[in-house]
């Protein structure tokens, strides 16, 4: 496969991939802005979604626990719109994808996971008086690791 340089290849390369192989690549995404959550519980959720060999039950329990976390972190944006507090809401919902089955999705999971990881990276930029200017492209390193990943 050639580099990965727009959405439409991005989204046709995640639909080629499996359920186990899409979970391990939403766990890529997950891990990539899991740095602007500070829930643990995320953390151990893309643990069990980049496992290859997780039991439906821990996947179960893993999805049980990324929503807890959602929820919590939703209430704690607050009618203010902390874009902190939202950066880490959408890593708990990109979590909440990566470990969702196929079955139970009404979108494609590792697309969610992508996208959600990207609201989390824009929310953190507009949090950033620093970063004024500054852009941030997570697609694209959500293209090259895509790529680097199919290419393996």
């Amino acid at each position: 496969m050639n580099q990965i340089t727009s959405d439409e290849e991005f989204r046709k390369a995640l639909q080629d991939l499996n359920e186990t192989q899409q979970g391990v690549i939403a766990a890529k995404f997950v891990e990539h802005v899991l740095s602007l959550s500070t829930d643990e519980r995320v953390g151990r959720v893309v643990k069990v979604a980049a496992d290859e060999s997780a039991s439906q039950d821990e996947l179960a329990a893993a999805l049980k626990s990324a929503k807890a976390a959602a929820i919590e972190s939703y209430t704690r944006c607050g009618s203010e719109g902390d874009w902190t507090e939202q950066a880490g809401y959408f890593v708990a919902r990109a979590a909440v994808a990566a470990v969702t089955p196929q079955a139970q999705a009404k979108k494609n999971p590792v697309w969610s996971a992508a996208m959600s990881s990207r609201m989390a990276r824009t929310s953190m930029l507009i949090d950033d008086e620093q970063s004024a200017g500054k852009t941030h492209s997570e697609n694209e390193w959500q293209y090259d690791t895509l790529s680097e990943y199919l290419q393996s």
